[in-house]
């Protein structure tokens, strides 16, 4: 029998006060609900504190973790680039949770088996500060993404905060599923890099990578770089690539004289890697594979779900900006849900980009 209650709230309006207002009218009252979830649109970045103190004075919650977005998203709902507040809140059992921040570390005898983490984009080192709090929890469900914001991205764990890493870890009470996807379709072959030079993948198999990258992709995409670069991706694997078995990187540029290709990643010699074509319909069939296999390792109905879709995905990768969670909602009926469209993914100890991430709270 599931530990928690949850319910959402999505609502859209100019004015932060009143998006706000709609958002709490809409919410089902939870009796003893003990944490929340906010998720607003960066146009309301500079209210953000006060958005947080009056869902303390209206709800009851203390604790309140999320992150801006330049879209966000509700149970069947999601807009980029339009002024909504997402909510999602909870009752978990009593001191199943803790809220984290750089202001309040996790304590260390808090056993922390998944996190639901944020942060901020700006921050040099976050890959590190996302293996290193992976490290930290021992159920290895590690969830979350990057604030995004035109201007100001801000993450919240009981405040509004700027750079870093925040969040609330769950102990074994909670459980966690999540699931990513990456929106795209490998294509039939692997190859390893035997030649490359910083983000320049030179030789594959001893062979030129552009040559490689012709064959695997057929002569009329071959014969036309700029497609292929809008088209396909690199999908680099390694043993830190998460549950999706690789990394999507996209393609920056070809080198004709060299008969290179470069993604936005350095690349290791004896890296192994993947060809994938990501467009809308290789990316709503990985989506509801992804749906598929996650519903299939729920033990049983889940409670709530946050959605976490990267800022390039939305209406400019599938026919709208709502139709990820309109799939979500065909698989999870009245699913609570909150989430919100970021500047990286994260899941288990990678930080991704391009995909989106879909974890279950039961």
């Amino acid at each position: 029998m599931s530990a928690c209650l949850a319910s959402s709230a999505y609502a859209l309006s100019v004015d932060w006060r009143l998006a706000l207002e709609h958002a709490i009218n809409r919410l089902q009252r939870i009796d003893g609900a003990n944490l929340g979830l906010l998720y607003i649109s960066d146009r309301f970045s500079p209210h953000a504190a006060q958005m947080i103190e009056r869902l303390r004075a209206a709800t009851g919650i203390e604790h309140w973790v999320g992150a801006t977005g330049i879209g966000v998203l509700g149970t069947g709902e999601a807009e980029i680039d339009a002024p909504a507040v997402s909510l999602l809140t909870c009752r978990l059992p009593t001191d199943s949770f803790r809220v984290f921040s750089g202001r309040k570390p996790l304590p260390r005898d808090f056993a922390s088996f998944g996190a639901l983490v944020h942060g901020d984009p700006a921050t040099p080192d976050m890959s590190e500060l996302v293996q290193d709090m992976s490290s930290k929890v021992r159920g290895n469900c590690l969830c979350g993404g990057l604030a995004s914001a035109r201007h100001m991205p801000l993450h919240f764990a009981d405040a509004a905060l700027q750079g870093g890493l925040s969040g609330v870890a769950f102990d074994e009470r909670i459980r966690l599923v999540t699931a990513v996807s990456q929106g795209c379709i490998a294509l039939p072959g692997s190859w390893r890099v035997t030649a490359s030079d910083e983000n320049a993948i030179v030789e594959l198999d001893g062979r030129p990578a552009l040559k490689v990258f012709r064959e695997a992709i057929g002569p009329a995409l071959g014969a036309d770089l700029q497609r292929a670069a809008r088209n396909l991706r690199v999908g680099l694997r390694n043993e830190e690539s998460g549950p999706t078995g690789f990394a999507v990187r996209p393609i920056t540029d070809f080198d004709l004289r060299a008969g290179a290709l470069s993604i936005n990643e350095q690349v290791a010699e004896g890296q192994e890697l993947v060809f994938v074509r990501q467009d809308a319909n290789s990316a709503a069939e990985d989506f509801r594979r992804t749906l598929a296999r996650l519903r299939q390792a729920c033990p049983e109905p889940p409670v709530a779900g946050i959605y976490i879709s990267c800022a390039g995905r939305g209406g400019a990768l599938f026919d709208s900006d709502d139709s990820e969670v309109a799939m979500i909602a065909e698989v999870f009926d009245q699913l609570p849900l909150a989430g919100f469209f970021s500047a990286g993914e994260i899941a288990s100890n990678r930080l991704y980009g391009l995909t989106g991430v879909l974890t279950l709270l039961f």
